[in-house]
Parts: C-alpha cells; structure tokens; sequence
C-alpha cells in the first residue's frame, strides 16, 4: 500500500498582508498530481491544515475542493487537527465522513482512534492522534503523572492497543526532541513540548506534522513531511515536498519524496542599490538588504519596483550595524515630515533619535520654505 504524507498546509496563512491562499491552492494541485503519478492508495494529512482556529470561508472551501477531488480519484485521506486548528472544526461530521473513506481525528478520547485497511500483506492499522496537551490527557487519567508532553504520549499510547506483530501507522503532530525547526514554528518555553521518537517504537511509519523542514528523526520511518511551502525567511533553503511512503509486507518500508514548486518562491536578495536594480523582476516573496552607505530615502519604492511582493527591507551599512527593518506599519505619506526625517536619522545613526537642537533646525528650515511657498 502507498500513502502520501503531507502537513501544515497552514492554507489562509498571511505574511505582511500578502495572502498565500492562491500559492496554496496551486500546490495542492500538484499534490494531487503527484498522487496520480505515485498511484497512492491514501493520504496522510498530519495537522495544522488551516493557519488559525477560525479559518476563513475561503481556506475552507480550498481544503474542501482539495479532498473531494482526492476523493474523485478514489484515495483514501486521513487528516488530524495541530496547533492551529480548532479540534473541534477538524473532527465535524467525522462519523460521516468515514463512511466515504475520508477519517479525520475526532473528540479527544484519551485513546487513539485507529481505522485498519487491507492489501496483500494483509493488516495495516493507521491510527490517528491530533495534537495534544498534557492538560487534556490528565482528564481522561487523573491518577496518573502527567507533566509533560512525553508523559502524555506515553501514557495514550500505553492505554491504546498497539499490536507489534501488525503494521501500524501513526498520525501525530508534536515535536520530537532533536528536529530541526525555523521561525514560523510555535515553542514552548523550556522544551517542554518535547517527546522522544523511542516512545514511537511500535509504528512501522509515524506521519509526524508540526516541524515545518522535511526530515527524519532518528531513523528514515518517522519523518516531518514539512510544510506545503516556505511560511518564514528561516525556511528559504528549505526543499519542500511531498513524503511517499510504500508499505510492503512486515519490516519493509521505502521511503521517497516528491518536490513541490511553489508559484513564487520565498528568498533573500542582498547588494547596493545598482546591483539590486538590474536584477530580473521577480514577483518571488524576498527579503532585500542594501548595503550602500547613503542610500536614497526612497531607495524602497525604488527597489519594490523590481521586487512587488518585496515581504521585507533592510540596511546594513557602517552605521546601522545590523540590519533594522523600515518596513514601517503605516504609509510613508501618512506621517509629517518631522517623523520622516526622524526615522531617516535614526536609519543612518545607529537608531540613535535626533536631538532637540536637530528638531529645532528641521522645523526652521521648514518654516522658511513655507514661507517662500516652496
């Protein structure tokens, strides 16, 4: 039998007031292509399938159209909420839904919920475990200690039947102590979130969801699928993809990955101002350092010029040390003249302010412009 995993689709997700649902929607697409390609049997789906709690109608609908044309092709899809879905949302209709092969986590039941399909081995049981706190499993388990992340996991999986001697999958979105995380990733102070891939022993393959860098975990069967595609500049050098996995019979796993291509891609360009300005136009989303001395004031109008979907802008220069983004939350025209010159000087100054005695010269300097009507 063949799965395709997938995690953090993340779809409604913003950056700087960019949406990326279009980009979204696009590989999800490929998504679908690639099972074609693999002739798949199911997909696994591990978490995190909308950016926030309350998705908007329109993420929702994507993720709608996305499984019902999975469906159309005859695969069977798991799916399990993470941190940012609403467990509630996610489990909807899941009674339902089974019926027509599409299993998505339900209401938390201090178990793991398990569907077992058939192929020419025979048993695969898939089991399904949405993202979870230690404050939820201490519900069902009272009596027990529950403190940690590791400690809830342990004590769900010792009170699920878990069979060695059939192959099993688990659905999981948690953090596993050694993985490799970038800036768009929620932590928790302490690591405290951490859960050891040894308590995962069990499972011939866990889907894990969460760590947006595909890789594995201590051995090539428990591996992060990634994120859908780059959601922070930490991620720029990052491959993302789809998992393939193939399951024959007891102990024989083959794993591979598949490339996705985002429409635009996310990167990080860097150089003075003539060399930024006779790059190719790209309508990637970049982060553009300068590093002229005395670049212009409107040396970001000029660059977005080239760069539209320009996410961020910095200098780094002699003066400015380290590189300070002057991205600013409101628009250039909607400040005075005063507080343009302000954030100019500080740019220039190590984000040092203007003195009063520099105020005061600005605004009789204006004062006399005005009054030559200039």
């Amino acid at each position: 039998m063949k799965f395709l995993h997938l995690a953090d689709l993340h779809l409604g997700k913003r950056l700087n007031d960019v949406s990326f649902l279009e980009d979204q929607v696009r590989l999800l697409c490929q998504v679908e292509e690639i099972a074609r390609n693999e002739q798949a049997d199911a997909v696994l789906i591990a978490g995190d399938v909308y950016q926030k709690a309350s998705p908007q109608s329109e993420a929702m609908a994507a993720f709608d159209q996305f499984i019902t044309r999975l469906k159309s092709m005859g695969l069977r899809v798991f799916v399990i909420s993470g941190n940012h879905d609403s467990a509630q949302r996610i489990s909807y209709f899941s009674s339902l839904l089974k019926q027509t092969g599409v299993y998505v986590s339900e209401a938390f039941d201090g178990r793991l919920q398990q569907v077992t399909l058939q192929d020419g081995y025979g048993e695969i049981v898939v089991s399904l475990l949405p993202f979870l706190k230690p404050v939820q499993v201490r519900q069902f388990y009272p009596d027990e200690k529950i403190e940690t992340y590791q400690d809830a996991m342990q004590t769900v999986l010792r009170h699920s039947p878990v069979e060695p001697a059939k192959r099993n999958v688990l659905v999981c979105h948690q953090f596993i102590t050694g993985a490799e995380i970038s800036d768009s990733e929620e932590k928790t102070l302490g690591g405290l979130d951490n859960i050891d891939a040894s308590v995962f022993a069990d499972f011939d393959y866990v889907a894990l969801g969460h760590i947006h860098k595909p890789q594995k975990c201590t051995r090539e069967t428990l591996r992060y699928a990634g994120s859908l595609m780059k959601y922070s500049f930490s991620e720029v050098n990052q491959k993302k993809s789809v998992t393939v996995v193939e399951m024959g019979e007891k102990g024989n796993v083959v794993v591979h990955t598949v490339p996705l291509n985002a429409p635009h891609d996310m990167r990080l360009v860097e150089g003075f101002l003539d060399e930024v300005m006779v790059l190719p136009y790209s309508e990637d989303y970049v982060w553009v350092t300068l590093r002229d001395e005395l670049p212009p004031p409107d040396a970001r109008v000029t660059v977005s010029t080239v760069f539209p979907n320009m996410m961020k802008f910095s200098i780094l220069n002699s003066k400015t040390k380290t590189d300070e983004d002057i991205l600013a939350k409101e628009q250039m025209e909607n400040k005075t003249i005063e507080e343009l010159f302000s954030d100019f000087y500080r740019l220039q100054n190590n984000d040092q302010p203007p003195t009063s005695q520099h105020m005061r010269i600005l605004r009789t300097l204006l004062k006399k412009l005005e009054a030559e009507k200039r």
